[in-house]
Parts: structure tokens; sequence; C-alpha cells
């Protein structure tokens, strides 16, 4: 969301609002109410995480310790019973300023169904090495190593035929050449943020009429975000993306009904 945000020129604010329901579909997890006591749990961990880093120079040695986020606020409904319904996501300076210098990748939102971390992992380097680039390869020690894989070679060079096989990695397809190389391709039907088409000024000022006379508080730029994402779920793009945006919030209006 953020990344889409400098991919179009505009610096994203600290604090990320997001509807919890729509966080919820665009990581592929469920919104049962099981579903929201694991998005706080998420919330717990993330908060926990630390990264230390250390950098020496030719007299001293600096060493950092941070986190991803600085606090999260949950917002629940007052008519449904503990039941969030919207986030607040402080992220931290170093988190931040990684998203600015454009060093954190957009990811699809199919890769939080893949159920084994080899998958992901995989998937997290072809975004990194690949890219948007047609084809990119490795030798397969040098991968192993990249995944951080304790397995045996043979059997590493087993796990990868299988996920050869079974091509379900989203965005890449790899082969396995000789037993010794693989090779990632970029699917022909990838579709990113930056390859959709940009909505017309008129059409944005039309879209913050029609939420403004609906009395909505939602914030216009993550509207936008979440139709690009909607889009990208479904690796389409529409003929005329302009009507397309203008019917994806009174959808969400609509919502609001039930």
């Amino acid at each position: 969301m953020l990344m889409e945000q400098i991919n179009k020129g505009t610096v994203p604010p600290k604090t990320l609002r997001i509807s919890s329901h729509d966080l919820l579909v665009a990581t592929n997890r469920p919104t049962s109410g099981e579903g929201y006591t694991l998005l706080k749990k998420a919330l717990d961990r993330l908060s926990g995480v630390k990264i230390k880093t250390n950098i020496k120079t030719n007299r001293r040695e600096i060493t950092e310790r941070f986190g991803l986020i600085d606090k999260y606020t949950i917002i629940e409904s007052s008519r449904v019973k503990k039941r969030m319904v919207r986030l607040e996501i402080t992220l931290s300076d170093w988190f931040y300023n990684s998203i600015i210098g454009k060093e954190v990748l957009t990811i699809n939102r199919e890769y939080f169904r893949l159920g084994k971390a080899l998958e992901r992992r995989l998937y997290e380097i072809a975004r990194k090495h690949c890219g948007k680039n047609p084809e990119w390869s490795i030798g397969l020690r040098k991968l192993k190593e990249k995944t951080g894989s304790t397995s045996h070679l043979d059997k590493f060079r087993f796990f990868i035929r299988e996920i050869e096989r079974k091509d379900h990695l989203p965005d890449y397809s790899i082969e396995l050449l000789d037993n010794e190389v693989v090779t990632f391709r970029l699917n022909k039907e990838f579709v990113g943020i930056d390859d959709l088409p940009r909505i017309k000024p008129e059409t944005i000022e039309r879209a913050r009429k029609i939420t403004e006379e609906a009395g909505t508080d939602w914030d216009f730029q993550e509207l936008h975000t979440q139709f690009a994402l909607s889009l990208m779920s479904k690796k389409f793009v529409p003929d005329n993306t302009d009507g397309a945006f203008i019917g994806f919030i009174r959808y969400k209006l609509r919502q609001l009904d039930y």
C-alpha cells in the first residue's frame, strides 16, 4: 500500500490507517471471529520483533537494535461486540525509511496461501532477484544457501523438483536444469501496481464527493490502494479503470448497509 503511494510520487504517512476487514482479505485470511483474533495475535508478535545490526568502521563498531513497528491501535465497533473495524499502525523509523528508500518489495496476496516456508522463501528470492525481468538463474547450491535450508543438497534438489512440478508460486515459475541450475521465469500475466492505469483527476474528485455525501470518514488514498490490490489479486486490468474505481467505491458503501 505504501509502495503504491511512493510509486505515484507521494510521500506516505508513517502511520498506516486501514480497515481490519480489508487487511484480512488482502492477506487471504478468514474474516470470521477467529480471523480477527489471529490478527490481534499477529500484531502482538510483530510488535515484539526486534532487529539488531552492527556497522564496523576503521576505529569503531556501532550496534543498533530496533523494531518494525512503534505501536498499533485497534478501533472496535460499538455495534458488534469485540469486533475490530479499523487499525492504525505506526512504523518504526528504520522500517519507514526502508520503504521510502524503496528497499521493501511488494508481494502478491497469493503469497499468503503458500503453505511451506521454502515456497515463501523462493517467492521472496524471485521478487528480489528476478523482479520484472523475464528470467533469472542461480546455482542450486547457492540457492540452498539463500533459502537457509538445512536439508542435504539431494533432498533440497527433490524439494525444488516438487515445487517445479506443482507450479503454484505466484507470478513466477521455476525450472531445474541439469540438476544444478534453477531458473526463475516471470509469468506473462504478471500485473504489478506500476502497470495499472492511472485514474483521471475528475474521477478522483467525483469519488471524493460520493464518499463525503455518504458521510464516511474513509481515507481516499486508502480506497485507491485497496482498489489497486483487488485488481492485482485478480491479475486483471479493466477497459474502463475510472468506471471500475467508482463501482468499487459504491460496492464498499453498499457493504455498510449490512
